[in-house]
């Protein structure tokens, strides 16, 4: 099978588009499937046509959808907070996701927080795309997830690879979805190589390879392979592009 791997979308759907084109998702007649690294809202301003989009990769049985933090942050923001957006869910860009999905002025969605939160769990985004969504994809050689598997964190911001992530509780994998993959990576002793996004790339790039900045002109958003690991966040809403990635196992 053959897979074409995106991450942290974060509501670019121009961007996405873009870059499966260019991998040649939409014109491979051999049979593909599309992975999804999670986050896919929270940032840009194409909420309604990226929704749009994995509703019609679902229906037609093309897409494996793997839970982030975003999606988890949105969860927060509709059932824990009523709909109220405290500051973390304006800065992440949940709150601006949750209005253009539903279509709520700000104004009206704060005095009526709570038909604006129905309003949100009534959205394709809450009642079909995150209950489909996993924590983990495994094929032969791979594993996908959004930012790592669960592990140990360690206070030197280090990690303790885990052999038995596979049997970790939701709690542990809530965690492990802010993980830093590009580090963790470091001290794992996984025999599959893990794909994941959340983190971005050019931070490997530059701590890993003496490659470029961060975020300066010279910094460097392309997949980053290390050791068992390819990270493809290409930090969208800084570098203007999404990574597809293309695997065949």
């Amino acid at each position: 099978m053959r897979y074409y791997v995106v991450s942290d979308v974060h509501g670019y759907y121009t961007q996405m588009k873009s870059a499966l084109e260019k991998a040649g998702f939409f014109s491979d007649d051999t049979p593909h499937k599309l992975i999804m690294l999670g986050d896919i809202f929270d940032r840009g301003h194409e909420a309604k046509q990226v929704q749009q989009f994995v509703l019609e990769q679902m229906e037609q049985d093309r897409v494996i959808l793997i839970r982030g933090n975003h999606e988890d942050l949105f969860v927060e923001l509709v059932t824990v907070d009523g709909g109220l957006p405290y500051s973390h869910h304006k800065s992440n860009g949940t709150y601006d996701t949750a209005l253009q999905l539903t279509g709520f002025d700000p104004v009206m969605a704060s005095i009526r927080n709570y038909d604006f939160a129905d309003a949100a769990k009534n959205t394709p985004f809450y009642k079909k795309i995150i209950p489909a969504m996993l924590d983990y994809f495994e094929t032969e050689h791979y594993v996908f997830t959004h930012a790592w598997v669960p592990s140990i964190s360690n206070r030197d911001k280090s990690y303790s690879y885990i052999a038995s992530w596979r049997e970790a509780d939701e709690a542990h994998w809530a965690q492990a979805r802010w993980f830093n993959g590009i580090d963790a990576a470091q001290t794992a002793d996984e025999e599959k190589t893990i794909v994941c996004g959340h983190w971005h790339t050019s931070y490997g790039h530059r701590k890993y390879e003496n490659k470029g900045s961060e975020f300066g002109d010279d910094a460097d958003f392309a997949p980053y392979y290390g050791p068992g690991v390819i990270a493809i966040d290409a930090c969208t809403a800084h570098s203007g592009m999404v990574n597809c990635l293309v695997i065949d196992d």
